[in-house]
């Protein structure tokens, strides 16, 4: 199962057999948690519910936005209610004398009053539902198609970037192994330089002074559990599906993990790999933020 995305488009139409033609646009971004705003026709609102649980049966993640219009047949265009649509007209130039606006009325104005309109009680919702259904659930599906063309993409770069990190990391732990013997030769130099030539040194104290630096400096348990957490992202994208949440936990736990490293390692080389390390997993970090 591969990854999505969490932005996309999905658009259909679909035209009745008894001439009405209805389009449904959709349109998803990234967000923590499933959201869903429709605007949709008022006869349709006892159906808002069933979109929205349609709609996340597909979308697990994500802001979506959508728009749902359907066009009433040419026939439908009559029978309109002249005398109430007239009242209505004459009480809005009434109000208008009475505030001394211009009656700047036109035509065109009459379809921004659509209520008025006796072929609005044409949109029978219960007769059209199956329809409306039927035009969703294709828009769903061509969204779902941009998300999963989208998420390929992403899977491709998450992997480099998680391997990279996974580099870094091997390489922190091949440095980290050379810590103790470094300090070792470090301190024997730096005493061999401060004592008189004919002082010897205490060997058993040198010894005892390395073993308490190279348990101070161990990192290999945090590089251990880096490895470990490298597994789980890598079986994590193989799985697919929804996992930009597990995704962005683990990114937290590799973060800990290389912030202890670098707190303890006592290694200037170290510390630059450490701070690489950072840039590159809040470079992927901000990429899982794109994943369903």
């Amino acid at each position: 199962m591969s990854l999505y995305s969490m932005t996309g488009f999905g658009r259909a139409e679909v035209l009745t057999k008894k001439g009405y033609r209805i389009m449904v646009e959709l349109s998803s971004v990234n967000r923590k948690q499933f959201d869903c705003n429709l605007s949709i026709p008022h006869e349709f609102a006892v159906y808002d519910s069933k979109m929205q649980s349609l709609i996340n049966r597909v979308v697990n993640r994500g802001y979506v936005k959508g728009s749902i219009n359907v066009d009433l047949p040419c026939a439908a265009a009559e029978g309109v209610d002249i005398a109430t649509l007239q009242s209505q007209v004459e009480t809005l130039r009434n109000v208008a004398r009475q505030l001394g606006l211009e009656d700047d009325l036109k035509a065109s104005d009459l379809l921004r009053m659509p209520e008025l309109m006796k072929s609005r009680a044409a949109l029978k919702a219960e007769m059209l539902w199956p329809e409306v259904e039927k035009t969703l659930t294709k828009a769903l599906s061509a969204l779902k198609q941009m998300r999963q063309s989208e998420g390929k993409v992403l899977e491709v770069d998450l992997l480099k970037r998680f391997e990279a990190l996974r580099v870094v990391s091997r390489k922190i732990s091949t440095l980290a192994l050379k810590v103790p013997t470094q300090y070792k030769k470090s301190l024997e130099r730096r005493l061999k330089n401060l004592l008189a030539p004919d002082v010897e040194v205490d060997r058993e104290l040198i010894a005892r002074e390395i073993a308490v630096f190279a348990d101070r400096c161990d990192v290999s348990e945090e590089l251990t559990r880096l490895e470990s957490h490298f597994e789980q992202v890598f079986s994590t994208i193989e799985r697919g599906g929804a996992c930009g949440r597990r995704l962005d936990f683990i990114c937290q736990e590799l973060f800990r993990e290389i912030n202890t490293t670098g707190a303890k390692a006592n290694n200037a080389k170290i510390s630059e790999l450490v701070i690489d390390f950072k840039a590159g997993l809040e470079a992927a970090r901000e990429q899982v933020q794109n994943i369903e």
